[in-house]
């Protein structure tokens, strides 16, 4: 079985750890900007704290999957999920296959395959995953100060997880109490 040279295996950590200084949208709790890698390694950590919740479920394979979902951002910068299009989306799987192409055989294929499962969305473990992406942002909302949500966020942080919790019953729960404390802070913004 091939694998990286030492050098090969640095320069990959070289070009993914551009991801500690993509920016994100959102802010954390003590006001600094996000980051790319702080998101993945979040979405990562909730799957693993899960995983007496989600016991028909491939928890490695899920965080596998949070691990390297948005390894693309290292090359086009992260584009929040409201002005993402079409071109977009292309734009950053051509970057990730270029990216991805620097990978020893057996890892391209494994990250190829993880790839495209994940955006078929059609297995549990691709769904859960995608429901924990988009749940750790509006988390991450809801722990910012909501100054510094936009307008069209007060709406979307009620809506964006919600389709993709359905058929887990844990991550329907965490999503409704997502949802009460996005309320809540909405409520005590207009007192």
């Amino acid at each position: 079985m091939e694998g990286f040279t030492p050098e090969q295996f640095i320069s990959f950590l070289g070009r993914v750890e551009k991801l500690k200084s993509v920016p994100r949208h959102c802010v954390t709790s003590d006001g600094v900007t996000e980051n790319v890698a702080a998101h993945s390694w979040r979405t990562a950590l909730m799957a693993y704290l899960l995983k007496g919740e989600l016991v028909d479920v491939d928890i490695d394979k899920v965080i596998r999957m949070c691990l390297i979902h948005d390894l693309g951002e290292a090359v086009t910068g992260d584009i929040p999920t409201f002005e993402k299009t079409q071109e977009h989306e292309q734009t950053e799987k051509e970057a990730l296959d270029g990216l991805l192409l620097e990978l020893p055989e057996s890892l391209y294929q494994e990250f190829t395959a993880l790839l495209a499962e994940m955006q078929a969305l059609q297995t549990r473990e691709a769904r859960v995953y995608k429901a924990l992406d988009k749940l750790e942002a509006v988390i991450q909302h809801n722990e910012s100060d909501i100054s510094t949500w936009l307008p069209l966020e007060y709406e979307l942080q009620k809506t964006y997880a919600a389709k993709s919790v359905l058929g887990f019953p844990f991550l329907e729960k965490l999503q409704q109490q997502v949802l009460e404390d996005t309320e809540r802070k909405i409520r005590e913004e207009h007192k």
